[in-house]
């Protein structure tokens, strides 16, 4: 009757109504799907902490209209970006309605759903070397301590174990993805994609250099950790390394890792192809792998051997310095340490270099390799140079003084200065002494040649000979207003 109002109605309004598809209109029938019926699977990590997953299922479905129950999908899957179709007909399947169930079988979850119906409780009893059993009904499981009615009286702190008489319909032991479909033909081979949070992969490297610091040999590791809530077997892996825009929501972002210790390290001679991916880069590995759930496993990204390698020590200054009248500024200042490698083929090196923390080690005398440092590189296209970070220096230090300040109105001065690099090395030291001036600026005089690097920025370069101490002076003229 409700069916002819509506044919009436929409027939009243010029409109015909939508052809029911036989066999669609009555129950639905129950089915499921396990990674037991996974034909293959790819994924494809970014480096921001989320990842593309691509599956493939041989799926009984049957005829008719179907609830398909989708078992072992991520657990940080994101729903609104699930995609299913069918790779044998797409128009033998037809999607009425997607839902993502993630109400998950646990003992706090049973109470709840208890709330305001009747229980068994058990407790043991030593004096009759038994069970005894008590009938309750559960009045509240606010705060994590259930409140039972036993007996006609109210009570919480019970000691012993619950029975529930069974399991409620909404409660599943995996999150799953739940559709309602419509299937012409009985088996059919589907692809499932969707993005999930929880997964993430870096780069780490390891740079190993000479007696000299003049070559080295660099090994890069991807390091893959896999907390999605679910294990892929024999899985097709893809790595994207840029920052590829995503719009984030800051109450539902699943993404970020935590630093925990590697769990796990293969190497294999099948490694990772690299190729341009729009304005990223990809990384393919020439192999299946399996992630497991709460897995970090790691593949060789690159290898590279006698790379060229240049020390450098820079001796940094500040560009108030020159605003105000000083004596001596600082004094035994610390003077950095870099290592400059440039990424170019002429070096053996040449490839874009993903993110990541590169680890540098040197043999001791005895042979024993030692940590010398570290430092995180941004993404590095190849032709391009990377300074790594080392330390400070333990036998180079440097003095700074203002020697004379005079005032050339509210602001303009002119200073001159004295630097002093002492090296106590029983070799030579090469230092940058790196000074941002500011405003309009003019070196008026100077012991060493210097250097202008840009409108704010002039530098020094100082051999300081082995157990000597170097004094570069200048004069500045500087206006900053």
């Amino acid at each position: 009757m409700k069916r002819l109002l509506l044919c009436v109605f929409l027939a009243a309004c010029g409109a015909k109504p939508k052809p029911v598809t036989p066999g669609f209109d009555g129950p639905a029938a129950d089915k499921a799907s396990t990674h037991a019926q996974r034909e293959k699977v790819a994924i494809t990590i970014y480096n921001q902490g989320f990842g593309l997953v691509r599956e493939v299922r041989n799926v009984e479905l049957g005829t008719g209209k179907i609830a398909l129950e989708y078992r072992d999908v991520a657990a940080h899957i994101q729903p609104e970006t699930v995609s299913l179709k069918s790779l044998d007909d797409p128009s033998a399947l037809t999607i009425f309605e997607q839902n993502y169930r993630y109400d998950l079988l646990t003992p706090e979850k049973l109470l709840e759903k208890y709330v305001g119906k009747k229980v068994k409780l058990y407790r043991w009893n030593e004096a009759t070397n038994a069970e005894d059993a008590f009938e309750a009904e559960v009045l509240s499981v606010e705060g994590g301590t259930p409140v039972y009615r036993i007996g006609g009286e109210v009570t919480y702190g019970f000691r012993g174990r619950v029975a529930f008489p069974e399991v409620p319909a909404n409660l599943i032991a995996k999150p799953s993805l739940v559709w309602l479909l419509g299937s012409t033909v009985p088996k059919q081979k589907v692809e499932l994609t969707y993005l999930t949070g929880q997964m993430t992969w870096r780069a780490d490297y390891v740079l190993n250099i000479d007696d000299k610091d003049a070559t080295a040999d660099l090994t890069g590791w991807v390091t893959l950790d896999n907390r999605s809530g679910t294990a892929f077997e024999n899985a097709q892996l893809k790595l994207v390394a840029g920052d590829v825009n995503k719009v984030i929501d800051a109450v539902a972002y699943d993404g970020g890792m935590d630093g925990d210790e590697l769990a796990a390290a293969e190497k294999s001679s099948e490694g990772f192809k690299e190729e341009g991916f729009f304005e990223y880069h990809l990384y393919t590995l020439g192999r299946p792998t399996t992630l497991l759930h709460n897995e970090k496993k790691q593949a060789t990204l690159l290898e590279a051997r006698g790379i060229g390698v240049h020390k450098k020590m820079i001796f940094f200054g500040a560009a108030h310095y020159y605003r105000g009248h000083y004596g001596q500024v600082v004094s035994n200042q610390k003077i950095g340490v870099y290592l400059d490698i440039e990424n170019k083929a002429a070096n053996k090196l040449g490839m874009p270099l993903p993110k990541g923390i590169v680890r540098v080690y040197k043999a001791d005398s005895s042979g024993a390799r030692q940590f010398i440092g570290e430092d995180n590189i941004d993404h590095t296209p190849r032709d391009e140079k990377l300074r790594i970070k080392m330390g400070d220096a333990f036998d180079v230090v440097g003095d700074r003084r203002q020697m004379k300040w005079t005032t050339l109105g509210t602001c303009a001065s002119e200073s001159d200065w004295e630097i002093e690099l002492r090296n106590h090395k029983d070799t030579p030291a090469e230092v940058e002494v790196f000074e941002p001036i500011g405003g309009d600026w003019q070196i008026l005089s100077s012991s060493l040649p210097y250097t202008k690097k840009d409108a704010h920025t002039f530098t020094f370069d100082a051999r300081v000979p082995a157990k000597t101490n170097l004094k570069i002076t200048y004069r500045a003229r500087v206006k900053w207003c």
